[in-house]
């Protein structure tokens, strides 16, 4: 059986084992001169004029996003259901509440016209996020915002790097979260950015994740300890360095696949949007999970399914949004299958990816 191609692949080489080298002989390992530059290249590269601050998780990143821009308790955030839990978590550990509510089926992101309905006194912000690299519908949502006076924040955390009529994500909320984690499109090793908006949002992101304070023992307010290593900034910081090729390699990927795929649904791409294929989902309307196994038991290919349960019927979750009903959402986390389409494949690997696609879709019609 030839070799199995994973699903998603952490890309760390030479360059970034040499960089963690040379922190640690530095001698400064935590928050030190390493996190401040990689926060100044992390905004130059992906959100120009905006101050990014680094954290130690992408969650971190949204909680502390958050409560830097005033939601708290009492306070409602219109998430969508149909991504990883971290986000309508994130809203929770505020205090407040995460209103889930449905997608629309090309970008898989929130629904303007289901955001619009959710809207009520209570509602302090909107939270779309960029599912799989793809832009959300940011025109409509954005327009919405300013039309009801509510907030709009953005999870970046799959997006780095993609845009919607020439403007990058993270630049259109009051903070945006990029994740750093290993099988992002590119990593620290762990760890989280935060691009916001005003330097004042930047100034309560830093304090809240370095326990409050600006200087040692100058507590300003109650805060935490979500501080990123030196270590992890200059892994990042080299990452930097590649992400963009990476990026490009992975539309080219995108692009053989979109052109010889068959007997499933590609993912559409909307006018003015740069996709950057942190993950390329298709749908299998029929028998999904018995697409999966057979690409990986038959041929050896790798598959994700990201995300099987919707975040409004996760125990954690149910209880803001009881008797929910999101049939897109729903049809979603039936149907999507994401395939491989790393930098780390050769061309052997794609030909086997469609080969294996063709082949298992063809059976199941």
């Amino acid at each position: 059986m030839s070799d199995f191609i994973p699903p998603a692949k952490p890309i760390i080489g030479d360059e970034e084992r040499a960089a963690v080298d040379r922190v640690m002989r530095s001698g400064m390992i935590a928050q030190g001169p390493e996190v401040a530059t990689f926060e100044q290249e992390f905004s130059a590269h992906f959100v120009p004029g905006r101050p990014s601050v680094a954290v130690n998780s992408g969650t971190a990143g949204l909680h502390l996003g958050l409560l830097a821009a005033g939601v708290g308790a009492g306070d409602e955030v219109i998430v969508p259901s149909f991504t990883f839990a971290a986000t309508g978590n994130s809203v929770a550990l505020t205090g407040g509440t995460p209103v889930f509510v449905d997608i629309e089926p090309d970008t898989f992101s929130l629904d303007p016209e289901a955001v619009a309905a959710a809207i009520t006194p209570k509602t302090k912000g909107i939270l779309p996020v960029h599912l799989y690299g793809h832009p959300a519908r940011m025109r409509e949502l954005e327009k919405l915002a300013a039309e009801r006076g509510v907030a709009l924040y953005e999870d970046a955390a799959q997006a780095h790097g993609a845009s919607l009529d020439g403007r990058p994500v993270g630049s259109f909320g009051e903070f945006a979260m990029f994740s750093l984690y290993p099988t992002k499109n590119m990593t620290s090793g762990e760890g989280g950015m935060v691009t916001t908006a005003t330097d004042e949002i930047a100034r309560r992101v830093k304090l809240l994740r370095n326990q409050g304070m600006e200087r040692q023992y100058e507590n300003e307010v109650i805060g935490f300890n979500a501080r990123m290593t030196d270590i992890h900034a200059a892994i990042g910081r080299v990452q930097l360095t590649k992400v963009g090729a990476w990026t490009k390699t992975r539309q080219e990927n995108a692009a053989f696949l979109d052109a010889n795929l068959q007997g499933v649904i590609v993912p559409p791409v909307a006018d003015g949007a740069v996709h950057v294929y942190h993950q390329y989902t298709i749908r299998v309307p029929e028998d999904r999970d018995g697409f999966v196994a057979a690409l990986k038991n038959e041929h050896s290919v790798g598959a994700g399914v990201y995300y099987p349960i919707p975040n409004h019927r996760l125990p954690s979750l149910t209880q803001f949004a009881p008797g929910l009903d999101l049939p897109e959402t729903e049809r979603a986390a039936r149907e999507v299958v994401s395939l491989p389409v790393h930098p780390s494949l050769s061309q052997d690997d794609l030909e086997r990816i469609v080969a294996a696609v063709n082949t298992v879709a063809g059976a199941g019609a």
